[in-house]
């Protein structure tokens, strides 16, 4: 079956571009497209690659090596000059969110190398993407161990692989595209810095264009060869265009005028690092290109720049993504050379280009009025985050790998060993060694080689951290309600948030006023979700911790079904009070009791003033937690307290 005809795709033009120029000049950097689910992103995103120009390789060569500038060492080679070549379609090489390391940058043969003392490595889809197109899928829930590895790919343009002293590398170039739902989470600073250009992309809200789009997919699944046929042409001359374009830009440049208006941009926008202004100017060329122009204009810069910035602004993940287009025309009108100009107006008086709403103030920036009745107060915003305590499950488990608690993993320091099956990661040569040994007589052996059967097989057990479930359980009642004390919690909370994503971690919100209590947020790895609750939350009313700490329960037990391999932590903030319905203290003395024991739980005391009850306290002693007042959350409070309690000692 065809794919779906990338000029078959309604509408998503900002979308449409930034594919065809990273096509045109991968050094661009690639796309990430952020959306919400079923606009089509991974339609378009497989339908690019019929578009490009076939690539030339080596004849045999599984690293598809440039015949004119073959790689001095792909493992397959040497490769001699004028070696057998042919044509080949560029590839799009898919890597699944769950793929194993060894099958993404490839592996070695373990077998092969103890017995024929040979080094037989077979390639990974690093490889099969050499000089081609890497699309990741869902690319905000990748494995860690999985991002490093493409970070270091991308950085290097190459592949390693170090496996007990064996050492293996090959060219690993491509345009890597990666497609995400924001409401899933966000991805790591480091990675998000490494695609070169970011899309938002949305379903349209007109419905015209909605029927349309409806009607060609129907049409696409009733003949999926008759339609595409219908846009073969198109097709073929949109690939044209693109071949031209990618001929044409070696011969575009740069002016020292256009250069000062990217210097002038990223300065504008406070952009970390000088990536932004290499990328911002790789774009420009290649959208004089498709333009057919050989010199770099102001249009091309405030395209390149549009889709270059709006992700390298974020300082934080509750940030929100974008650029002020009225920021980027001061910038570009502030670098132009002196002289005759515009008016002090303002540039244009038009309305701005498409894609070019301000971004909407980030998170914990304004207090709303006083206000409300009937017991209720309105929301209160939270300060600015700070860096939190990290708190930790206790014991050792095996979740997903991340960076809060103790864990076996498939990457970390190595404890021991284990056989083949029991749980397969990387081989432990000298145990896979010492099982064969005892063997070699029994198994005939004759000559230098080791006869090495798959029972004798060990692989490293490893030990580092995993990601958790961070399940807060917020009390909103009107004990919470005082305006300074409320920010002080939700500057808390919102810093154990941002440690949360920093971790990897999944998050949930449980918050309880008045007579119950409910799940604000079900678990997600999205914290930027939960920081949006978070900032929503009113409070008032009595203070129902029994249903808090019940629900809190509830929420935990189904979510070790869906999850079982991930650990809870249960963050409860409160002052400790319990005042709504007939024995009240009680009735959440026996629902901490349900939780004691079974889930690792800390205590966050949100009691404040000279005359202090202690009732947190007691509630932690209930749950078998860890007492934190909240002052004492942020990192640097517990350090300075460390220091205090040593200094008075050695007094």
């Amino acid at each position: 079956m065809k794919p779906y005809p990338f000029t078959a795709v309604v509408g998503m033009p900002d979308l449409r571009l930034a594919l065809v120029l990273s096509s045109i000049s991968p050094a661009v950097g690639g796309v990430l497209v952020r959306g919400e689910k079923g606009t089509a992103k991974s339609t378009m995103v497989r339908a690019l690659a019929g578009l490009l120009p076939g690539v030339d390789v080596v004849d045999a060569c599984r690293f598809s090596c440039d015949p004119v500038e073959p790689d001095p060492g792909c493992p397959d080679g040497p490769h001699a000059e004028g070696s057998p070549a042919h044509r080949r379609p560029a590839r799009l090489v898919e890597l699944p969110v769950g793929a194993a390391e060894d099958r993404v940058i490839g592996s070695l043969n373990l077998e092969r190398a103890l017995a024929d003392g040979v080094t037989d490595f077979q390639p990974g889809l690093l490889a099969a993407a050499h000089r081609g197109l890497l699309y990741v899928d869902e690319v905000n829930l990748l494995h860690d161990h999985l991002v490093d590895t493409l970070l270091d790919a991308a950085a290097m343009g190459r592949a390693t692989v170090e496996r007990e002293g064996v050492s293996v590398s090959h060219a690993a170039r491509f345009v890597l595209i990666g497609t995400m739902n924001p409401e899933e989470g966000e991805l790591r600073p480091q990675l998000l810095d490494r695609f070169g250009l970011t899309v938002e992309v949305a379903s349209s809200r007109d419905p015209e264009l909605r029927v349309e789009v409806v009607r060609r997919r129907l049409a696409y699944e009733a003949d999926p060869d008759g339609f595409a046929g219908q846009y073969a042409a198109a097709d073929a001359e949109l690939a044209a265009d693109i071949e031209a374009a990618q001929r044409l830009l070696p011969s575009v440049k740069l002016p020292d005028d256009a250069l000062r208006q990217i210097a002038e941009v990223c300065a504008s926008f406070e952009v970390d690092g000088m990536r932004a202004d290499i990328v911002t100017a790789r774009t420009a060329v290649a959208h004089a290109a498709w333009a057919g122009r050989t010199e770099v204009t102001t249009d091309d810069v405030r395209v390149a720049a549009r889709l270059a910035l709006p992700h390298r602004r974020r300082r934080n993940p509750f940030d929100a993504p974008g650029i002020s287009e009225e920021q980027l025309e001061q910038a570009l009108q502030d670098a132009e050379p002196e002289g005759p100009g515009p008016d002090d107006d303002g540039p244009g008086s038009g309305a701005p280009p498409e894609g070019g709403e301000a971004p909407p103030p980030s998170q914990g920036g304004q207090e709303p009025s006083d206000g409300g009745s009937g017991g209720d107060q309105k929301p209160v915003g939270a300060g600015e985050a700070f860096r939190a305590r990290r708190f930790e499950v206790k014991g050792t488990g095996e979740g997903a790998a991340g960076r809060r608690s103790r864990a076996i993993t498939d990457n970390g320091r190595t404890i021991g060993v284990q056989p083949a099956g029991t749980r397969d990661g990387h081989p432990h040569l000298l145990a896979t060694v010492r099982a064969a040994a005892p063997h070699q007589r029994s198994r005939g052996r004759s000559g230098a080689g080791l006869v090495v059967r798959p029972q004798d097989l060990r692989f490293a057990r490893r030990e580092g951290r995993e990601g958790n479930l961070v399940l807060f359980c917020v009390d909103a009642s009107g004990s919470m309600g005082a305006r300074q004390r409320m920010r002080e919690v939700k500057t808390a909370v919102l810093s154990l948030l941002l440690d949360a994503y920093q971790r990897r971690d999944k998050v949930g919100l449980v918050t309880f006023r008045a007579s119950g209590a409910e799940l604000a947020l079900p678990p997600t790895i999205s914290v930027d979700a939960a920081a949006s609750r978070l900032d929503g939350l009113a409070t008032g009313g009595r203070t129902p911790l029994a249903e808090g700490l019940l629900e809190a329960a509830r929420v935990l037990r189904i979510e070790a079904v869906r999850d079982p391999v991930r650990r809870p932590l249960l963050v409860v903030v409160t002052d400790g009070r319990a005042t709504s319905g007939a024995d009240a203290v009680q009735r959440a003395r026996q629902a901490a009791g349900l939780l004691a024991g079974n889930v690792t739980s800390v205590v966050m005391d949100c009691e404040s003033g000279k005359m202090r009850l202690g009732l947190a306290a007691e509630l932690a002693e209930h749950l078998g937690a860890e007492h934190v007042p909240i002052a004492e959350v942020a990192a640097d409070t517990l350090a300075g307290a460390v220091r205090t309690r040593i200094s008075g000692k050695a007094a």
